[in-house]
């Protein structure tokens, strides 16, 4: 537990200098622990104010769900506060220690949206000048947040299958298997049961992420909140 040391003999300035390093190295500590309460105060269930009986509902769902490795599937319009809840999630698991990462993946093209999760190697397709490390390696032993998934591709459809299964996936381009230890939760604004149907969703995969589902009503839902 030694934060440093001295050889003899010992020179005052020399002590000085080791003990002030060592005080705001502890300040920093402190400061750090202190933020991150404030960020779990802040994403706590007590902070989202609702009154209404659907949403006290969810919030005994999170709290049962939370501390689970549970795949969670988040449904409901866009604005109901999906983002919020799911590093509500993360904050109230066994896992805040670790990374939350968030991805929407429709905010970026089809062809960026693969590199962005899984990560590439150098040379994988034009401008990839260097090695990158994916969302899902930075979300090792946190939680990663897949929004709006309902827009996933067919091939990146595959590659979620495959990570719900076995955690394992390949950087586009290379062919090292990643294993990762991540919390997947997911979200979407579309009817994935619908899309199913008409085939644009992949039946295996709606099965695999829709293990706990929450669907978020819009204000509009639950008058009682509005003021």
């Amino acid at each position: 537990g030694a934060y440093d040391y001295l050889a003899k003999p010992i020179v005052d300035d020399e002590l000085r200098l080791a003990v002030e390093r060592a005080l705001k190295q502890r300040f920093l500590l402190a400061e750090n622990e202190r933020l991150r309460l404030q960020l779990q105060h802040k994403y706590s269930l007590e902070n989202v104010l609702s009154q209404d009986y659907k949403m006290a509902r969810i919030f005994e769902l999170i709290e049962a769900v939370a501390d689970s490795d549970t795949t969670i599937l988040m449904t409901g319009p866009s604005g109901t506060g999906k983002s919020m809840l799911a590093r509500t999630i993360h904050l109230q698991s066994g896992r805040r220690q670790g990374p939350f990462v968030e991805v929407s993946c429709g905010a970026l093209p089809e062809s960026l949206l693969e590199s962005e999760m899984f990560g590439h190697v150098r040379g994988a397709f034009t401008g990839a000048v260097a090695n990158k490390e994916g969302k899902f390696l930075a979300a090792h032993r946190g939680t990663i947040f897949l929004d709006e998934i309902g827009n996933a591709s067919p091939a990146l459809q595959v590659k979620l299958l495959r990570i719900l299964e076995e955690r394992q996936f390949e950087a586009v381009g290379s062919n090292k298997t990643h294993t990762v230890d991540t919390r997947i939760v997911l979200a979407t604004n579309k009817d994935l049961a619908r899309e199913v149907q008409e085939g644009r969703f992949r039946e295996d995969l709606y099965y695999r992420i829709n293990v706990v589902s929450i669907d978020l009503p819009p204000l509009r839902e639950r008058v009682g909140d509005i003021p």
